[in-house]
């Protein structure tokens, strides 16, 4: 029978223990491991999650911004220059470029539409001779005190956020008759546009140009 209590039972036991502990520790560092990296992981996967979401509102966001864009569409404005002989148009938005236009006068003055590409303007001598006459049958004054209105139709072709799009809107050309020109002994200076109204055509041109001249 092996005494419990020698010294060589003793040392078997101690080593027994050392080696008890050895692997609690081991399993412990390993333990901490795996949290430590479940914890890194949970940490990727929020950030991850956070990153598609803000994505997501981003692209949302965006494409809520295009299609506002769209549905309002293209707002012209117009610059004169010195003589008052023409005005250069562009978008009020700065994104947006103007590729081309056609610009359709009323039927009465039977002016033949004219198309712009790339050079978006306006100018006086497409319709001045006709417009005067027009002024004279209508019995209207030599020169005005303050600004008339013209309507005319403009459709462009016009780029927008990479997309290609197509505006037709009716606007009214402020104008002003002064004595002294070379045409007639007056001459026609324009000032600007005003929008009249969106997704006009021919019908809401002229029934326009009606209610300014009367016939």
């Amino acid at each position: 029978m092996s005494d419990d209590n020698s010294p060589a039972s003793v040392a078997i036991e101690k080593e027994k223990t050392r080696r008890r502990l050895i692997s609690l520790g081991e399993l412990v560092a390993v333990l901490a491991v795996l949290i430590s990296a479940l914890g890194l992981f949970n940490s990727w996967s929020e950030r991850r999650q956070k990153d598609q979401e803000r994505i997501t509102s981003e692209q949302k966001a965006a494409a809520a911004e295009r299609r506002a864009t769209a549905a309002a569409g293209l707002l012209l404005r117009a610059r004169p220059d010195k003589s008052g002989s023409r005005l250069d148009l562009s978008p009020a938005r700065e994104e947006q470029v103007v590729q081309m236009q056609t610009l359709t006068f009323p039927a009465k003055l039977g002016i033949s539409p004219v198309e712009t590409s790339g050079d978006a303007r306006i100018e006086a001598s497409w319709f001045t001779g006709n417009l005067k006459k027009a002024r004279r049958a209508a019995k209207r004054p030599d020169e005005t005190t303050g600004d008339e209105r013209l309507p005319v139709l403009i459709e462009t072709v016009y780029v927008d956020g990479g997309e290609t799009r197509r505006d037709r809107t009716l606007y009214d050309i402020g104008y002003a008759v002064r004595e002294g020109g070379l045409f007639g002994g007056s001459q026609v200076e324009l000032r600007g546009v005003s929008l009249v109204a969106r997704k006009a055509d021919a019908a809401a041109l002229d029934a326009r140009w009606r209610r300014q001249f009367g016939s």
